[in-house]
């Protein structure tokens, strides 16, 4: 008996068949399209992921810029915190010699205290905010990185809407019709490979002591009777034998 390789061609998403492109016996070369599937629904998730990684890169470089801004503004409260602790000195060294109110004096103390706590609140502002990018950049931050996992997805769900061949061979068993709803792993045609096939030979038990793997053999078909000859070699024998 002569036998090959039964490739089984399936589908690894639902959906419906939109159109069938090859017939059984029919040649069909490697990456050939044999089956499409309605791929509205995928269209519509790969852009749902394309404009939520959009969103994300915008929301993460928001987090960037926020802590670039976080550190201007620390910069410039410290600088302020500076200049009102110099004039809170220079106060209370003449607040002796009654040259500035006890009023002013206070004043000078209260500017200096609320400038304290607005550069504690921005740095445990900017400590926070780095705390989301720590280590990161835009491309490689986590969010973003999920996101762009998204796109993938749907890009490839998008992808298995079109049902290629496997290998080169030729149609069998094509069961498929448009119209169909189909259902992830099934069998909608096969595809034998007829450029690898093989003779499966029955011999008896008492034939196999003359039978060598490697040895070469001479075939004859009854299709062409022995005016043809085939030649190969024995690959193995069945384990059951």
């Amino acid at each position: 008996y002569v036998a090959s390789d039964l490739v089984q061609i399936t589908s690894e998403v639902a959906g419906a068949v939109t159109a069938v492109f090859v017939d059984d016996t029919q040649h069909v070369e490697r990456g050939q399209l044999l089956v499409q599937l309605d791929d509205a629904d995928a269209q519509v998730a790969m852009a749902s992921a394309q404009a939520e990684l959009a969103r994300t890169v915008r929301q993460v470089r928001g987090v960037f810029s926020q802590a670039d801004g976080l550190q201007a503004q620390i910069n410039e409260r410290q600088v302020a915190l500076r200049s009102a602790r110099a004039d809170l000195q220079r106060r209370q060294k003449i607040a002796a010699d009654g040259a500035v109110s006890a009023e002013e004096l206070q004043h000078a103390k209260d500017q200096v205290a609320q400038l304290e706590a607005a550069l504690n609140i921005s740095q445990e502002s900017l400590r926070t905010t780095q705390a989301q990018i720590a280590d990161t950049q835009i491309e490689t931050h986590p969010q973003v990185l999920a996101a762009a996992a998204k796109v993938r997805e749907a890009g490839l769900a998008l992808r298995r809407t079109r049902i290629v061949a496997p290998v080169s061979g030729t149609v069998a068993r094509r069961g498929v019709q448009i119209g169909a709803r189909i259902a992830p792993g099934a069998a909608l045609m096969a595809v034998v490979p007829l450029d690898r096939v093989w003779v499966d030979a029955n011999f008896k038990e008492v034939q196999l002591a003359g039978i060598r793997i490697g040895q070469p053999v001479e075939l004859h078909s009854d299709l062409y009777g022995t005016d043809v000859n085939y030649h190969g070699k024995i690959a193995g024998l069945g384990a059951g034998s």
